[in-house]
């Protein structure tokens, strides 16, 4: 068998995937493994420039198949440097020699401590320390690497299968390099998306959470959403929302976003922000764009068990 010349095969893109630890760094890594990705995990710094350099994995066909290579990295591998490791990745970012960008795993501490506390598990910086030692701690050796991040996915209100589906379609796995949105719905009581790029708040529309007849449902249902497009604002708000758009869009492309989430709000996030979130969702897919819509205070109703538990321990159990 004769040997592809690395030198003329196709270039295959690199990522550093890297984060706090409990956010799901290593579930990431057995994601994208799953789609095809080569995958190194708890590399020594030091051999990654060498890592990087050696020919990518090929198939037997006549035209090498370059496979894109995932990188775990974090603060307990050895020879472990922010700085040089932000270089490292700023050199190279937009080159042809394998060109790398950084995915950043982040989580509020409330929930890294809740999930080390459920599984028992001990913080790798605070053996004999408090948990939140350890994340404070963590958390500002990391700071450079999330400040540099091409892509931070914040995984505090995620379930194993809302990080693959921010996986697969945020690192663009199919190849195309549009920009991809994803449309939450969301409760003001609740707080904010933490991932939110654009707010909108829809709580001075009518709510039929008043309605005895109605307000068990959801804003997907026909009656909610006729309530709700009965209100003589609606329709006036809801053009102003496509015109602020519109033109956004294509200006978030040319500067190379690969990704934007915007999110809807309402008081209870299950009438009002839902109808407005699918309504913005179907016009974006109109325009040919990837919408996700996720239906945040929704989606904690359904798989309470699923979204409470650590990331680390629901990918055996999730079910799609």
């Amino acid at each position: 068998m004769t040997e592809a010349n690395p030198s003329s095969a196709p270039v295959a893109a690199a990522v550093v995937v890297t984060g706090l630890s409990g956010a799901g760094r290593t579930t990431a890594l057995k994601i994208l493994e799953d789609h095809g990705w080569e995958t190194v995990d708890n590399l020594p710094q030091g051999l990654l420039p060498a890592l990087l350099t050696a020919p990518t994995s090929t198939s037997a066909a006549a035209v090498p198949v370059p496979t894109p290579l995932a990188i775990g990295l974090d603060v307990r591998a050895r020879g472990f440097d922010a700085a040089a490791l932000v270089a490292l990745v700023d050199g190279r970012h937009g080159t042809r020699a394998r060109p790398m960008r950084m995915v950043f795993l982040d989580c509020d501490d409330e929930t890294l401590i809740k999930r080390f506390t459920e599984t028992r598990r001990t913080h790798p910086l605070a053996v004999d320390r408090p948990v939140a030692d350890g994340i404070a701690v963590e958390r500002r050796a990391l700071a450079p690497l999330h400040a540099r991040a091409d892509l931070v996915i914040d995984t505090s209100e995620m379930s194993v299968v809302d990080l693959r589906h921010a996986v697969t379609e945020r690192l663009c796995l199919d190849g195309t390099h549009r920009l991809r949105v994803q449309v939450v719905s969301f409760a003001y009581r609740a707080g904010l998306p933490r991932d939110a790029d654009l707010v909108f708040d829809v709580r001075f529309l009518s709510n039929p959470h008043y309605d005895p007849v109605i307000g068990g449902f959801d804003g997907r249902d026909a009656r909610v959403a006729a309530h709700i497009r009965g209100d003589p604002a609606f329709d006036g708000f809801l053009t102003r929302l496509i015109d602020y758009l519109a033109p956004l869009l294509p200006l978030f492309e040319a500067e190379g976003k690969s990704y934007l989430t915007v999110a809807v709000g309402c008081t209870g996030g299950r009438h009002r922000s839902v109808l407005v979130a699918e309504t913005v969702a179907k016009w974006l897919m109109a325009r040919g764009l990837p919408v996700t819509v996720r239906h945040r205070e929704l989606a904690k109703a359904a798989v309470p068990a699923i979204a409470d538990a650590p990331l680390a321990e629901r990918a055996e159990t999730a079910k799609e």
